[in-house]
């Protein structure tokens, strides 16, 4: 089963109030369903989903749908669920907040009793994941969740709803519809949290948290890497100035500390500062700190680059 299944499955067994599962219903007939004035049809790849939608709706309003099974061959030849509702549609698409106070308008996006609470507006989230949504799995892929929306109306409503969690919530519009995503993980995270989906919020923090320790050790290793490919690179230019001042007799002139910090230098070119001050104290015997040696070897370098200016 898929990273995605397995949410579905477990936020499908929730237990919820009478108004949380009108909520819940409300967002997956406002995702994706064709809805008309005599008949509601959803379809989904999911069997939990399927048997939620079915269950909601007999203890609900004691309308037993339709079920048909039918192969689906667009993408893994999954099968797909398609659930008809034939009777009491008006009365359900009202209660559900998708019809007008006339009775004969639809209505994209639902009415405000449907989304007058937090947890109202968390089930109505959860509906809509429920029947559109999925989530890769974060140890095969990148992070990504998204959501599948027929109409830009309802995309938006949906859009802003998750952003008032702070989600960072985002359109993409599609051949087919639309696409409302979140691609940080953090974000993704508080989603599942959102849908109680605690058992795979526990997995993909692990998941996160594994991630996140494998790149801080990738970028500890690579300034390590560029620290030391910059003290090689100033070692070397340190070394060309010594020897420079030597080709053209000239390294006499300075004085016998700032030599004998030029001889070591040569002696350990790979030597870090610090590194190379703590060898000199050992073998001279003498105390010299990265501070001495850094400043004796600008003079080197400033006497190396008066040569070559004259």
């Amino acid at each position: 089963m898929t990273f995605s299944g397995k949410i579905k499955q477990n936020i499908s067994n929730l237990e919820e109030s009478k108004l949380e599962y009108i909520s819940e219903l409300s967002g997956i007939l406002t995702t994706n369903a064709e809805i008309k004035l005599y008949s509601i049809k959803v379809q989904t790849e999911n069997i939990n989903v399927a048997n939620k939608i079915f269950k909601t709706i007999k203890n609900i309003y004691g309308v037993t749908s339709n079920i048909m099974i039918k192969n689906n061959y667009n993408f893994k030849k999954n099968e797909l669920y398609i659930i008809e509702i034939k009777k009491d549609v008006p009365k359900i698409l009202k209660d559900l907040g998708l019809l007008n106070e006339q009775g004969f308008k639809l209505l994209k996006i639902p009415n405000e009793f449907i989304v007058s609470d937090d947890e109202l507006k968390k089930s109505f989230i959860r509906g809509c994941f429920l029947i559109s949504g999925s989530v890769n799995d974060p140890k095969t892929s990148r992070y990504h969740l998204e959501i599948i929306i027929n109409e830009l109306e309802s995309a938006k409503f949906l859009c802003d709803l998750l952003n008032e969690y702070n989600l960072n919530a985002k359109i993409h519009r599609r051949k087919k519809g639309y696409m409302v995503y979140i691609k940080e993980s953090e974000k993704i995270s508080e989603f599942l949290t959102m849908l109680k989906a605690y058992d795979e919020v526990l997995y993909f923090e692990d998941i996160r948290t594994y991630r996140e320790k494998i790149n801080m050790s990738n970028r500890i290793n690579n300034c390590e890497q560029a620290n030391v490919e910059k003290s090689m690179k100033s070692a070397q230019s340190q070394i060309n100035d010594i020897n420079y001042l030597k080709e053209i007799d000239a390294f006499d002139l300075l004085d016998e500390k700032v030599k004998e910090v030029a001889n070591y230098r040569v002696k350990y070119p790979e030597s870090s500062l610090i590194e190379l001050s703590e060898i000199i104290s050992v073998e001279t015997g003498n105390k010299v700190t990265k501070s001495c040696v850094n400043h004796r070897l600008r003079k080197i370098k400033e006497l190396a680059d008066k040569a070559r200016n004259k």
